[in-house]
């Protein structure tokens, strides 16, 4: 990303999209550590870009890396080098990421993913700025800024074992947490607008007509599990099918796979037994359409089909639960209770789901 990509404004009217863009401002001069909050697609990496760029660091490099890209050995290797001969295929010495982000930032996404190791490596040189290549035991000093982002609990993480306590202390000097764009109404068609007249442009467009009522209210009631890229995704979408270049947005497809010949999974097999995610830190359990074996425990029985009912019906209603209601012949209120019996909704998902229906 170069210094005008970065710099470019981050859209946003509501309040607590604006209050993240405050704190931004108020900690980007400091050379700290800071860990960027949000679901994916919320624009963590904007927000990392601006705490750069923001910085007395602006004209240094800016190193970006997601740390789920890579087993534990090329993720050690891409982070901090390794000399020739370190392990077997490294022919040739390499230069790290944080050697190459030496005087300026880096930013590591998905950090939770990182193996216990490789934290305990990493609090080294958020903690004394030296670490040694792979295969190599000379300590190499860098003078880096860490900005870390995650879409997971870290507190959460850490208690379970699975993050080091000592690195979040250290990397937590302050947490910005992005809104997801559910909380942000304000912003969908303010996003959207700027998005249909970046892909109007694209298609050599002299302007962009804009959206049609109902297309507004099929953007402002659906929840984006996505956030931001998926909105970007669904409008460009949107403006690329128009016939003409002064038409109006009148159709919003939220799904691009919807079609009636759409492949249907058999029963009984591996497709029907696909898991519905119901976001991060939710067991996933199958959906099946298989008649279970006698004799059985029919109460658990009955609540293994009655769950995989409700979660069939929140992945296809793409986490509307007022969508997923209806799809179940139930009322809001009676699927919330449901929701509730099998802890399918916790404090966060059940704030949200509310205000969203009011």
């Amino acid at each position: 990303m170069d210094e005008r990509t970065a710099l470019e404004p981050i859209l946003g009217q509501a309040d607590n999209f604006l209050a993240v863009l405050e704190r931004v401002s108020r900690v980007a001069p400091l050379s700290k550590p800071v860990l960027i909050i949000g679901e994916r697609g919320a624009g963590k990496e904007l927000i990392a870009a601006r705490l750069h760029f923001l910085s007395e660091r602006w004209a240094r490099p800016f190193v970006k890396f997601n740390c789920a890209a890579l087993n534990e050995e090329l993720l050690e290797s891409e982070l901090f080098g390794h000399v020739a001969g370190a392990y077997t295929g490294a022919a040739r010495a390499r230069t790290g990421r944080f050697e190459l982000a030496n005087g300026g930032t880096i930013f590591l996404d998905e950090l939770a993913s990182m193996s216990l190791r490789l934290q305990e490596k990493l609090l080294r040189v958020v903690e004394y700025g030296e670490f040694e290549r792979v295969g190599s035991s000379e300590t190499i000093k860098v003078d880096v800024r860490l900005l870390g982002a995650a879409n997971v609990d870290l507190p959460a993480a850490a208690r379970a074992g699975r993050f080091r306590e000592d690195l979040l202390d250290r990397l937590s000097f302050d947490v910005i947490t992005i809104p997801p764009l559910r909380e942000r109404k304000e912003d969908i068609l303010l996003l959207a607008e700027k998005f249909a007249e970046g892909m109007a442009t694209q298609l050599g467009r002299e302007y962009f007509a804009g959206f049609a009522p109902g297309a507004q209210r099929v953007l402002l009631d659906y929840e984006w599990p996505g956030n931001v890229r998926e909105l970007r995704n669904v409008v460009e979408r949107a403006v690329y099918r128009l016939e003409h270049a002064r038409q109006v947005v009148e159709r919003i497809e939220l799904d691009p796979f919807e079609s009636p010949y759409r492949p249907r999974a058999r029963a009984g097999t591996d497709e029907a037994r696909a898991t519905v995610p119901l976001g991060p830190g939710r067991e996933d359990r199958a959906v099946t359409d298989s008649d279970p074996a006698l004799p059985l425990d029919f109460e658990a029985a009955v609540a293994a089909f009655e769950t995989g009912l409700l979660r069939r019906a929140l992945g296809e209603a793409r986490f509307s639960q007022k969508r997923a209601a209806e799809l179940l012949g139930l009322s809001y209120h009676q699927l919330r209770g449901l929701l509730r019996k099998y802890r399918l909704l916790d404090a966060e998902t059940g704030t949200a789901a509310e205000s969203a229906a009011r």
